[in-house]
């Protein structure tokens, strides 16, 4: 039975399914935050996209990484994440067509999340991003921030005000401490990959810094919108999980377990969207 159990678990965080629903719940979030009517298509459109992208990054990432579980996995699943890739894509597109008065935002969109993966393409002129992608983390949490808070404002027309632009900047900076660990814990294979980026040119003491300076803007923005309008409880809500990233750091730095990384601290950057679901309902 546990085989079985761990079995489903693996083929449901691995897959990419999981992910994809941690951006579903964020973008929900910021539907809820901003008392903006939910986009269905819109949340269809990420949940597709997000499978389609992340399955697009695991089919080409190469098995050289031979520590990781997680790789080791879906090197014996290529086929699976090539047909997941193409649900993704297909799902995507369908939902595409029904936003396509938002074309601009669509194809920006599906554009720089393609740049993350693309160095992983072993063609050129794809190869040579592996040795500019210098603010690769940055660039990540730039696109988790831009399709799961500034997108579901933008396509409803939102007219933006100061606690707008204050829950842009920290969801940013609790994505982005969250996308350091990852990088620290893959620095190495980066390094063998040629794959250039601050963590891996930054010495521990250096990382340790920029970690902390990102988390603390992350305090200060979740502060500060509590004085812009939001309640007590979203604003603990809100800061709950970057205390628990700055709490984990250093075993995070030590931590091998991909349940540790692909579950725990990817699922923190929607733990706050599930402590608001508890909150509103009176569950705690």
């Amino acid at each position: 039975m546990y085989g079985i159990l761990k079995r489903a678990f693996d083929f449901f965080l691995f897959s990419s399914i999981f992910i994809a629903l941690c951006a579903v719940c964020m973008v929900y979030q910021t539907f809820f935050l901003f008392d903006v009517d939910p986009y269905p298509d819109f949340v269809f459109f990420v949940f597709f996209g997000s499978l389609c992208s992340y399955n697009f990054h695991w089919y080409l990432t190469p098995g050289i990484y031979a520590g990781s579980y997680k790789t080791r996995w879906s090197v014996a699943n290529k086929k699976l994440h090539l047909f997941l890739f193409v649900v993704g894509l297909i799902g995507a597109l369908w939902f595409s067509i029904q936003l396509l008065h938002h074309w601009q935002w669509l194809i920006a969109t599906a554009f720089i999340t393609f740049l993350y993966s693309a160095p992983k393409i072993p063609l050129a002129p794809f190869t040579l991003l592996k040795k500019i992608a210098v603010g690769k983390t940055i660039f990540l949490s730039l696109v988790w921030t831009h399709t799961t808070v500034i997108l579901p404002l933008v396509l409803r027309d939102t007219q933006w005000e100061t606690e707008h632009f204050l829950f842009v900047v920290n969801r940013f900076f609790l994505i982005y401490p969250i996308c350091i660990l990852f990088d620290y814990r893959d620095r190495d294979d980066d390094k063998r990959e040629g794959i250039k980026s601050m963590i891996t040119f930054f010495t521990d003491k250096n990382i340790g810094r920029l970690f902390y300076f990102s988390l603390l803007i992350f305090f200060i923005t979740s502060l500060a919108l509590f004085f812009a309008g939001f309640s007590i409880l979203i604003a603990i809500a809100l800061f709950i999980p970057g205390l628990i990233v700055a709490i984990v750091y250093n075993r995070s730095k030590k931590e091998t377990s991909e349940y540790w990384y692909y579950f725990f601290l990817d699922g923190l950057m929607m733990f706050s969207a599930v402590l608001l679901y508890l909150f509103s309902f009176g569950y705690i």
